[in-house]
């Protein structure tokens, strides 16, 4: 359902500085893939390209079949609005809505009822366990609770690719457990493709698939298998192979 195309980008400056190189991607149908790398590798710079926030050098983005970067504005808008789901580290709510009113955002935008969107909202907020604080301002709850709150804002149109900014880095560990379990509940209950740039290995344990970048080129990948604690190891152990700043991953969450 994505297919990123020998995808290179190059910032133009003083000094040109290329952060991608020949990147090769797809990814299924209902697939659940993290991208992982050190700081300055690519990984965001690639998101970006995907989410259609930044344009490639050379190369193509396919989403289900159509390249996003060739529609005009407000196709692209409309694209967007209908296909992707978004889901930040800051969560990017407006502090002068409500937690319903942040929910349903999406939908006003498509002119949709709202009847109908309260009853969207509803449902999406019962199956995220935040029913019970959309009357709330976003100040007035939990980080955990607003990762839900933008996760259920992301979701309310059914989009087909969900994409992830590292969802998990502004959450202590348990809300960083809850928030992955939604996330991968979504991806097999709704089907949904998701693509998510981590630095957190146990973020990262909850795909079906690790890409390592570094350097702006792909470096390798891993699958998980029938144990999901084997796969952590695998991905600690990879992270430990490719080096970087000890900062670069997040502390390993048990």
């Amino acid at each position: 359902m994505l297919k990123v195309t020998k995808v290179s980008k190059v910032y133009e400056g003083k000094v040109a500085y290329r952060a991608l190189t020949d990147i090769q991607l797809e990814v299924d149908k209902g697939e659940f893939v993290a991208i992982m790398g050190p700081s300055g590798s690519g990984k965001t710079t690639l998101l970006n390209i995907i989410s259609t926030n930044d344009t490639p050098t050379t190369g193509t983005v396919e989403i289900e079949g159509r390249n996003p970067h060739i529609l005009k504005k407000n196709d692209l808008a409309k694209f967007r609005r209908n296909e992707l789901g978004f889901i930040f580290q800051d969560f990017n709510l407006l502090h002068t809505l409500t937690v319903e009113e942040n929910i349903v955002l999406p939908l006003t935008l498509e002119g949709v009822s709202v009847k109908e969107m309260k009853k969207k909202a509803k449902r999406i907020a019962d199956s995220l366990g935040i029913a019970s604080i959309l009357a709330k301002r976003t100040y007035e709850i939990s980080g955990g609770q607003a990762q839900r709150v933008a996760i259920a804002r992301a979701m309310i149109h059914q989009p087909k690719l969900l994409l992830a900014d590292e969802p998990t880095g502004n959450l202590d560990s348990k809300a960083s457990k809850d928030v992955m379990g939604m996330l991968e509940s979504i991806n097999k209950r709704e089907n949904t493709s998701l693509l998510m740039v981590t630095h957190d290995p146990q973020a990262a344990s909850y795909s079906d698939r690790v890409i390592f970048i570094r350097d702006g080129k792909l470096h390798a990948e891993i699958y998980c298998g029938e144990s999901r604690q084997a796969y952590f190891q695998k991905i600690i152990d990879m992270l430990s192979l490719m080096g970087g700043d000890n900062n670069d991953f997040s502390s390993v969450r048990l």
